[in-house]
């Protein structure tokens, strides 16, 4: 017997509110804490309408200090809460480094498993909306070689919610990005109340026997319509949402390209240090030998993202990943 899940059609960034106001219901030692989370509801809203709902002792504004507001989740974390601490845009998260690499990431390793640090720093990242310098950066790659962090990027809707409810279920700190560019592109249909995505499982959302292109967040509509493209060429592609930067679903990496031969890694962050290196070292210790072509990258330039009138240059195109998967089919 089917059971009915009641719906609502939703936003990323609405998800993303809806996940943390499920959470908050159900424990009250989740609270929320950043630059202006409370009255403003969040930069991009995100937060709005929590501080009518649950008060200013569970949404807190804070001063603008991003090292700050991650040092203090780390302490209450560590003492029985799990705060959700914002990060306005992902590029103003360098003053809190230290804390995240030195503190956060370490805490269970360093008290051998007698303090844990349950807490979740949520940021918007990524290019595309025309926003100034540090705004736009997409520098996931600092983190996903970090012991201890869980990196997650949703791309629709449905997984952001799942997936933030999984993060702050999760007994160590997740790094939440949120790609802005999805933040109110599309609707899908949300279920109401509480459910979860898992962390560390990517998706596949296309079967295809001929190339594998791996991509999450905003570059997952870009890859869509690429693979649309390509299969009008008698290309089909098994496209592999990562959702899970760190850790890496690594079966799932394999088994699809022990399936195609071939792999094409499209991500907007810089190619250099990125983590389209990590995918191809994982893709050559498991999968070496299967493969019928080398490993193509789409990728942005290893320079700052640009300001607007280059914007739409810097990032990865439909038409570029298409040239990537016809140079490997082609090989």
């Amino acid at each position: 017997m089917t059971t009915l899940v009641d719906t609502k059609k939703l936003t990323m960034v609405q998800a993303v509110t809806d996940g943390m106001r499920v959470m908050m219901k159900e424990h009250e030692n989740v609270i929320v804490l950043g630059e202006d989370v409370g009255q403003n509801g969040g930069v991009f809203r995100a937060t709005d309408g929590l501080v009518a709902e649950f008060g200013e002792n569970r949404v807190i504004d804070t001063p603008l200090a991003e090292s700050g507001i991650i040092g203090t989740s780390i302490g209450l974390a560590m003492n029985g809460f799990k705060p959700i601490a914002e990060m306005q845009f992902l590029g103003f998260i360098y003053p809190a480094f230290n804390q995240i690499m030195t503190h956060a990431s370490r805490i269970r390793a360093r008290t051998l498993g007698h303090f844990t640090v349950p807490m979740v720093i949520r940021a918007p990242f990524g290019a595309g909306v025309r926003a100034p310098e540090i705004h736009s950066d997409s520098v996931e790659a600092l983190f996903t070689g970090m012991p201890g962090m869980k990196v997650v990027v949703p791309s629709n809707p449905y997984d952001a919610k799942g997936m933030l409810v999984s993060a702050i279920e999760d007994p160590d700190p997740v790094l939440f990005l949120e790609p802005m560019r999805c933040y109110r592109s599309t609707k899908m249909d949300v279920p109401e109340g509480k459910y979860n995505v898992p962390l560390g499982k990517a998706a596949r959302l296309q079967e295809g026997n001929d190339v594998t292109i791996f991509a999450y967040g905003a570059m997952i509509e870009v890859v869509m319509k690429a693979a649309k493209s390509a299969e009008e060429k008698g290309i089909k592609c098994d496209v592999i949402d990562l959702r899970t930067l760190y850790p890496l679903d690594k079966e799932m990496i394999a088994e699809s390209v022990q399936k195609t031969g071939r792999a094409v890694i499209v991500h907007e962050a810089p190619g250099t240090g990125g983590l389209g290196e990590t995918i191809m070292s994982l893709i050559n210790d498991t999968s070496f030998l299967y493969m019928k072509a080398p490993i193509e990258r789409v990728t942005g330039f290893d320079t700052p993202v640009p300001m607007f009138a280059l914007e739409d240059h810097y990032l990865p195109s439909a038409d570029r990943v298409v040239q990537a998967i016809e140079k490997v089919t082609q090989f």
